[in-house]
């Protein structure tokens, strides 16, 4: 079985579907710091020394092990060149 197929019915579930709906942020704005991260040439360990966060959380977070404070955000968003926004819906 192919992953689509059994992502696809594996969010038929309610309770599936909401905890899959909960993660989304946070594994939507792991591929965009990584995206930025590669699109910027930049290692792990390149972006840890712009920013003076340990290679370590970088992957942690990058693996999604790591539920990282505003603080984590705004110092890679100065490592990135970039601006962190926060928005309630």
């Amino acid at each position: 079985m192919k992953f689509e197929t059994f992502k696809r019915q594996q969010l038929q579930d309610p309770a599936v579907k909401a905890e899959y709906d909960l993660l989304t942020p946070q594994y939507e704005l792991i591929r965009q710091i990584i995206k930025l991260r590669q699109e910027q040439h930049l290692t792990q360990k390149a972006l840890a020394e712009k920013t003076g966060i340990a290679q370590s959380a970088i992957s942690r977070f990058e693996s999604g092990n790591h539920n990282p404070s505003l603080e984590f955000l705004q110092r890679l968003e100065l490592g990135l060149g970039k601006s962190v926004y926060v928005e309630l819906r």
